[in-house]
């Protein structure tokens, strides 16, 4: 079940859908949702939901690199609307964001508990417009990863990613390779039998460098060393009803950086 939005969260996001202006950054900005700590409380017991909820913020850092793709066009235009690319044509194009981030962490840690070297996997889909809730998301976890590390990641990556669901679940544990040169990035899951990435260098630069977006906001975090653009040979997230896989598409590794000091509390 997703967490409670507060009575002023709430309006502001009522205010910016109604005046379809709202861009996929300052929806980001202001929108709050407890979705991640909750699905994760929901699968270790209402013991972690009651202490979750009674631990007051802490101090914790996260620097993390990420293998990202989804089924929008190159390069996603949800970073400039709250709606993602059309797929299909006239009237039965259908607008949706399905993506996989496979996830390895630089350096972090968490009230004492490093996080540094752990790896987990977000796949989902934003849906046709996020700004009125995004339709599910899914986390698993290597199974290295421990109660500790998770419950962390709980509370850090809803600053991250301040966006409602309208399911968030976690998924079964399961083992993340994660590799990357210049001309090539990898991401599986469970050895790409429930999810893959494979991003490839695309030779549409000045010079042989890969090409980078510089000075975009991802998501809520406030600082990243830029967007490297690599095109997908494959996104696909292969679990349940919901498994999805595009080629072709949208692509890119970025390494972000966030912090409790980041995060602004009432």
């Amino acid at each position: 079940m997703l967490a409670p939005l507060g009575l002023l969260t709430v309006v502001v996001l009522l205010a910016a859908v109604m005046s379809k202006r709202v861009s996929r950054r300052s929806f980001l900005q202001v929108a709050a949702s407890g979705a991640i700590a909750g699905a994760v409380a929901h699968r270790t017991g209402p013991a972690l939901a009651q202490s979750a909820a009674a631990v007051p913020p802490r101090d914790w850092v996260l620097n993390a690199t990420i293998i990202e793709a989804c089924s929008c066009t190159m390069f996603c235009p949800c970073y400039f609307s709250t709606v993602p690319s059309a797929h299909g044509h006239g009237s039965m194009a259908e607008h949706f964001c399905r993506f996989n981030m496979g996830y390895r962490v630089n350096q972090g840690t968490f009230a004492g508990v490093s996080l540094n070297g752990i790896k987990f996997w977000v796949a989902g889909d934003l849906g046709a417009d996020f700004s009125k809730g995004a339709e599910w998301a899914e986390v698993t976890f290597e199974p290295s990863v421990t109660k500790e590390q998770r419950d962390a990641i709980a509370k850090i990556l809803p600053n991250a990613y301040p966006v409602t669901w309208k399911s968030f679940t976690i998924g079964k544990d399961a083992p993340i390779e994660w590799s990357f040169t210049k001309e090539r990035a990898v991401a599986k899951l469970d050895g790409g039998k429930a999810g893959e990435v494979v991003l490839v260098h695309a030779p549409t630069g000045m010079t042989a460098e890969p090409v980078v977006i510089k000075n975009l906001k991802y998501f809520g975090v406030p600082r990243n060393t830029g967007f490297v653009l690599m095109p997908n040979e494959v996104n696909a997230y292969r679990v349940g009803a919901k498994a999805f896989e595009s080629k072709g598409t949208n692509g890119f590794m970025i390494t972000y950086d966030i912090n409790s000091k980041d995060v602004k509390t009432a």
